[in-house]
């Protein structure tokens, strides 16, 4: 079933679409975890370097699919399209919340 984006979680799919840095980052925690691609980024100065980085070289935009919710857990699927070979192509992105902010993201 489809559940309504959680406040921190519509804030970080829009500020991914217009490439904001600053915003996208915002609902993050501090101490934050995000796996993408194999890497894993701890803390804001790591996930921003990477938000920095992929938003360069890939420039995505995500239209949200699905959402699931099970507990402070959150499974989004998305229509991804972006600078990357496949595109657009439908990607999982499982996010924690703790405190209504991003605790944990893996994309894949």
């Amino acid at each position: 079933m489809t559940q309504p984006l959680p406040e921190a979680l519509a804030a970080y799919f829009a500020a991914k679409n217009s490439h904001d840095i600053d915003a996208m980052l915002r609902p993050f925690a501090e101490t934050a975890i995000v796996r993408d691609e194999g890497k894993q980024m701890k803390g804001r100065a790591e996930i921003r370097a990477w938000m920095e980085e992929t938003t360069a070289k890939y420039r995505v935009a995500v239209q949200v699919q699905n959402v699931e919710q099970t507990a402070d857990r959150f499974a989004v699927s998305g229509l991804v399209s972006g600078n990357f070979p496949g595109s657009p192509a439908t990607l999982g992105f499982r996010f924690a919340l703790a405190d209504g902010q991003i605790s944990a993201l893996e994309i894949g």
